[in-house]
């Protein structure tokens, strides 16, 4: 598939041979050669095919290899008019995202109790494959059907967390009953646990910032202490899309849906099995929601022991979580005309921008925050959404990988990574030493060209560029 470019960061197939819409990839040049190394372009191009689709099927600039369709893949449907929801266009990890906390510490403070910080978040965030878990397995049912207020109200975290979360932290239409005994089993021993793979728990420093007005409303400083978490529903979420899938394979038959990778199953939003995947999918997305809310109540109190304060001195407010792996039920504008579309947000982070009805009172003027992580040991950004966005509200939502895990492996081992961190300043608690070279600096794209990307395409805008000093892996 040859992409034309037809402007400074923004490529285009044009649409043929079955495709309903154009595919759009936003990358600069030197991200497009990284594309073109693989195949996740072709998978832009697949998902053009989805019936219902409308305007182009989207790619974010860290657009990589996933299940039917690219891990930074944008794709909305019009919900009346026969538009599909797919799973792969959501993933395994339904809801995986970002929580991000601010601090009243500085660089300074951190360096003079380092290891007591990171001692202890190494002690209390349950991490790794399989089990550990910070709540108790029968919050799980409620989880699932209230999310982040299930886990407030068993005791974790503060009452204005909700209010700085997507969604407030519950996804809509949550549907328990459809989530299997074996999910729920999955789920029971995981619920507060930041997993393996690329999620982690970092102390970072806020190194600049681009955008003074927004950073303040965001509650951010430069030089200000914050924490970053990006995990997701664990095995709950990987078990329920799985669950789907043997679902929506055989249904697309009944449904006279044809496609070119069998990777992109989907059905019709309105029908009895696409609004099964949707409530299976919110009551996992509540998972979600909630494990970021119960690490992120952890995280506070490591942080008060070791500075020998209250968890609430510790000035950890959240600035924001928000999830990217989602398929949403949004209004957006197609053709000069308000539509009801299912917007698929896969490895792309909702963007709303300034007077957006759904974003908190405070956060109005200025536009939703959105978080991008870096590589681990890279800066990470936070961006905020813009007005007359093109890829129906999205943004990025990392670098994106340019290497598999296996071919990093072969590369370096964890204990020269770990080296190589720490010989730059930052700390690292990994759950896995030998693991650590999967995640490595030199196994990512570029992020600050990632950012600056989606700046240029008018995705987000540049708010704060932040640095790493702490990392604790899986």
């Amino acid at each position: 598939m040859e992409y034309r470019r037809i402007s400074d960061v923004v490529w285009e197939l044009p649409a043929t041979s079955g495709m309903a819409v154009p595919g759009r990839i936003f990358a600069s040049e030197a991200l497009m050669d990284l594309v073109r190394l693989e195949h996740a372009s072709t998978q832009v191009g697949n998902v053009a095919h989805l019936p219902g689709i409308v305007k182009a099927s989207f790619a974010m600039p860290d657009i990589h290899w996933g299940y039917g369709f690219p891990i930074g893949g944008v794709a909305a449907t019009v919900v009346n008019e026969g538009g599909v929801v797919s799973p792969g266009g959501v993933g395994f990890d339904i809801c995986c995202g970002v929580r991000l906390l601010a601090s009243s510490f500085t660089e300074a403070d951190f360096d003079s109790h380092k290891d007591a910080v990171m001692d202890n978040l190494d002690r209390r965030i349950p991490r790794g494959l399989g089990k550990g878990a910070i709540a108790e397995a029968r919050l799980v049912p409620d989880v699932l059907a209230r999310g982040a207020a299930a886990a407030l109200d068993a005791g974790y975290g503060w009452e204005d967390d909700l209010e700085k979360c997507e969604e407030r932290g519950t996804s809509a239409g949550a549907d328990p009953s459809v989530i299997s005994n074996r999910a729920v089993e999955r789920g029971r021993g995981q619920l507060g646990s930041l997993g393996a793979g690329n999620h982690f728990l970092e102390v970072q420093v806020v190194d600049e910032i681009h955008d003074p007005a927004a950073a303040s409303v965001f509650g951010l400083a430069e030089g200000m202490l914050v924490v970053m978490l990006h995990c997701g529903s664990r095995g709950l979420g990987h078990q329920t899309c799985t669950d789907q899938l043997r679902i929506m394979g055989p249904a697309m038959g009944r449904y006279d849906i044809a496609l070119p990778d069998r990777q992109l199953a989907c059905v019709p939003v309105n029908t009895p099995e696409g609004r099964e995947y949707l409530g299976a999918m919110a009551a996992s997305a509540n998972f979600a929601w909630a494990n970021r809310h119960i690490l992120a109540h952890v995280a506070r109190e490591a942080f008060a022991d070791a500075f020998g304060v209250s968890p609430r001195a510790t000035g950890m407010s959240l600035v924001f979580d928000v999830a990217h792996n989602l398929a949403k039920i949004e209004t957006h504008e197609v053709g000069g005309r308000p539509k009801k579309l299912c917007v698929h947000r896969k490895g792309a982070t909702r963007a709303f921008g300034p007077g957006h009805p759904d974003l908190p009172e405070d956060l109005i003027a200025v536009g939703q925050p959105v978080l991008v992580p870096g590589s681990m040991g890279t800066a990470s950004w936070v961006l905020r959404g813009v007005s007359d966005n093109p890829a129906f509200a999205s943004a990025a939502h990392g670098a994106g990988r340019v290497m598999s895990r296996k071919m990093a492996k072969k590369k370096e081992s964890g204990q020269t990574v770990r080296e190589q961190l720490q010989a730059r300043g930052i700390s690292v608690r990994a759950g896995s030493i030998r693991l650590l070279s999967e995640e490595a600096p030199y196994a990512y794209k570029d992020v600050d060209e990632v950012a600056d990307v989606c700046a240029r395409a008018g995705l987000a805008a540049k708010v704060a560029r932040l640095r790493p000093v702490g990392v604790v892996k899986g």
